[in-house]
């Protein structure tokens, strides 16, 4: 616990940014809760809240990739202020929009699309800022760390967002989450200026494509944009939870298996120290993929809610392995003065591919059942898994300890520039 504690206490910024990320994903987390409660109970339609996916597409695709561009040309820090100022106005609509008498049922939507929108534009500055504020020896324990604070937002503010919502109506949830601007912006004010990584000034739009050239010369980068995907499209079981809870008849069994993956990931962040001893990140990344696989597998074979809910922990247990690997990947071997734009490519392949596997498991539940849709899409993404390696050299044979990037990035991170 001490050595995954120390990019926290070597590093002023470090700890106000996490803390910043700890309070916004939960506002966030519960605001999104509160806002399919509020659809739910408005049309009384699954394909109305499941349309909310289709909303935020495009927005945050569009706006990850023009937010990348930002992150290498503007002040960092400046834009983390704006977007979050703009999350806490619109979230704010949101509870004014709530607390009418007869809600606005198609504002909801466009609200929904600009906060997709505006969290795309914030992620790509949040990221390069994060790998900015840590020693580069300690990538691996502050993508860890990031991996706790998000799995506890998603484990706390999805009860936080619910119980709130039922109890109190979407309207407080929505409020509250709105007024955390109070501690987040200052948070960032007090962080130190980040300005742009690029020599040139402005938005200079042929550097999205520089990025994009940046990406295609870095196949063990691209390796695991690829497994991600893989993984997210044909195993992602989130949208077909309330069917299988139905199937326990229990009161908390849709609770209770929301929590499972959160629950799993946090166990594994938690006990990172064997983490510290891998230096082959892709193998970690693929492994962690096959057993996604797997245990969404046993997920939906699983008829006793104890059992599923273990087999679904493990699933998130890998995928907290993955991520932690690729974020240090990523972290350890891009260079600064372009983190942003990978960052807004890296967000494509971490939204896309669960809004797509949703459509997936939905389409192949409703030509068989949810179980065969969960069985067979595990049992893809585990095979596909285990043969990529093949076609995915590079980052099959990425090592920490003698890759080039990794020195590279050290070199400038030494540097007087990027200290």
């Amino acid at each position: 616990m001490t050595t995954l504690l120390a990019p926290l206490r070597s590093s002023r910024a470090f700890r106000r940014l996490f803390a910043f990320s700890a309070v916004s994903a939960l506002a966030a987390q519960a605001a999104y809760v509160a806002l399919m409660y509020q659809l739910a109970t408005l049309t009384h339609s699954p394909m109305a809240v499941g349309a909310l996916g289709a909303v935020e597409l495009v927005p945050i695709v569009v706006f990850g990739l023009y937010g990348g561009v930002i992150a290498d040309h503007w002040d960092r820090r400046r834009v983390l202020v704006v977007t979050e100022t703009l999350v806490a106005l619109l979230t704010g609509l949101l509870a004014w929009n709530a607390s009418l008498a007869h809600p606005h049922l198609a504002l909801l939507y466009v609200l929904a699309g600009a906060l997709a929108a505006a969290s795309g534009a914030q992620r790509p500055s949040y990221t390069a800022m994060f790998q900015h504020s840590v020693p580069h020896a300690q990538q691996r324990q502050a993508a860890t760390l990031e991996m706790v604070q998000s799995t506890g937002a998603a484990l706390l503010g999805p009860v936080l967002g619910g119980v709130g919502a039922v109890v109190c109506g979407p309207w407080v949830v929505y409020a509250l989450a709105a007024t955390c601007v109070v501690v987040t912006v200052p948070l960032l004010m007090a962080l130190p200026p980040a300005p742009p990584t690029s020599e040139r000034g402005g938005i200079a739009w042929d550097s999205l494509l520089e990025g994009g050239r940046y990406a295609l010369s870095r196949r063990d980068v691209l390796g695991t944009y690829v497994i991600d995907l893989v993984a997210m499209i044909f195993a992602f079981p989130v949208s077909l939870l309330p069917f299988v809870a139905e199937q326990y008849h229990v009161s908390y069994a849709l609770g209770a298996l929301y929590c499972a993956l959160p629950a799993g990931a946090l166990i594994v962040a938690l006990t990172e120290k064997w983490t510290r001893r891998v230096a082959h990140y892709g193998r970690a990344v693929f492994g962690a993929a096959i057993v996604w696989g797997l245990g969404i597998v046993g997920f939906g074979c699983s008829h006793v809610l104890v059992v599923a809910w273990i087999f679904l922990a493990v699933a998130g247990g890998a995928d907290a392995v993955s991520g932690i690997f690729r974020n240090t990947m990523w972290n350890e071997s891009i260079p600064p003065e372009v983190r942003g734009r990978m960052a807004g490519i890296e967000l494509l392949s971490y939204s896309v591919g669960p809004t797509t596997g949703q459509v997936r498991a939905g389409v192949l539940a409703a030509a068989t059942t949810v179980r065969t849709s969960l069985v067979i899409g595990g049992a893809v993404c585990a095979a596909g898994c285990a043969v990529l390696p093949a076609a995915l050299r590079a980052t099959w044979r990425f090592d920490a300890r003698t890759d080039e990037h990794v020195a590279e990035v050290a070199r400038l991170r030494a540097s007087d520039h990027f200290k």
